[in-house]
């Protein structure tokens, strides 16, 4: 059993201008830099300093996302995992969100040209997260060991919806920059502790 938190990345300049960034890399702005020391200090209640890894998408805004609560947390640096990457938009990767349903013919990004579907997101989400537990099991066994894991919204909601049979998140929720979400990874099962969702 591998406990794990997800945390989205911190806020970006695409983020703030509501600008749709998938596998586009875009880095932090310094509000996205404030937001991962609050998440470092979030974090920070439950830490066992000798028992916990952190792993980040390989995108810049994740990566530096997690650099900066390892360091505030006294951790090792993020090992990277491209699987935790954002969903990937395809054509619509730089579309404003207003923009959207008059260039897309409304709100189905399923049906983007070059973008990835929900499915596939969720097998890739599930399939990375199960490795990030075995890796870090085989690392640091016999000891337990947590993980803290920064990843992006696509990706974090599809794991939340998977681990809670898609009645979470409810009609309506975002999941802001920074915010925390935890969950057990077992052999059979992926299961969710708790979700930060924020009323849009």
């Amino acid at each position: 059993m591998t406990t794990l938190t997800l945390v989205r990345h911190g806020q970006t300049d695409w983020n703030l201008a509501r600008r749709i960034q998938g596998a586009t890399d875009v880095p932090l702005n310094d509000t996205g830099r404030g937001q991962a020391r609050d998440a470092a200090a979030a974090l920070r209640p439950d830490l066992a300093p000798d028992s916990t890894v952190v792993v980040a998408s390989d995108l810049s805004r994740a990566r530096e996302t997690a650099e900066i609560i390892a360091a505030e947390l006294g951790l090792d640096a993020p090992r990277l995992y491209p699987e935790l990457r954002e969903r990937a938009y395809g054509e619509a990767e730089g579309v404003l969100v207003e923009e959207f349903p008059e260039r897309f013919g409304g709100w189905d990004r399923d049906s983007i040209p070059g973008a990835e579907s929900r499915t596939e997101l969720r097998r890739r989400g599930v399939r990375a997260v199960r490795r990030v537990a075995r890796d870090v099991r085989r690392d640091t066994a016999p000891t337990a060991v947590s993980v803290i894991a920064v990843s992006h919204g696509a990706l974090i909601g599809e794991l939340i919806r998977h681990a809670s049979g898609d009645t979470l998140p409810l009609p309506g929720e975002r999941l802001d920059n920074g915010s925390l979400h935890r969950f057990v990874i077992e052999r059979e099962s992926i299961r969710l502790l708790r979700y930060a969702g924020a009323v849009v």
